[in-house]
Order: C-alpha cells, then structure tokens, then sequence
C-alpha cells in the first residue's frame, strides 16, 4: 500500500522535474521506485475490485467474471 507521504513525494518530485533545475541522479531513480510501488498498488487494488465483481444477466443470474490468461 502506497501512503499519503509516498503520493506527495511523487508529486514534488513531478514538479520539481518540470522546473529548469530538473531532477539530480538520485532524484530520478527515488521517482521511479515510487512509481513503480504505486503503480503495483493499484494494480493490486484494481485486481481484488474486480475478483469481487459479478455480472447480472438478464435473467437475474450472478457470475464472476473470469481472468483472461
């Protein structure tokens, strides 16, 4: 789980990319870690909404949908 603190870091790190001064070395791989652990987290997030999701049809019948390999 990415924390509230990890979202703001990822988002300074964004603007301070935009300015003229950019990101050092050190900057740029802490960003990427960062992204890379919130990207897996909602992933992980996304993949547990939809194993919990069903499909009604039209005759009032629950399935869960199937994971596509």
């Amino acid at each position: 789980m990415v924390t509230q603190e990890q979202i703001n870091r990822i988002n300074e790190l964004a603007r301070k990319s935009k300015t003229p001064e950019g990101l050092t070395e050190e900057e740029r791989s802490e960003q990427k870690l960062l992204r890379e652990l919130y990207v897996a987290s909602f992933r992980e997030s996304l993949v547990g909404q939809l194993e919990s999701t069903y499909i009604v049809d039209k005759f009032g019948n629950r399935r869960k949908i199937q994971r596509k390999k």
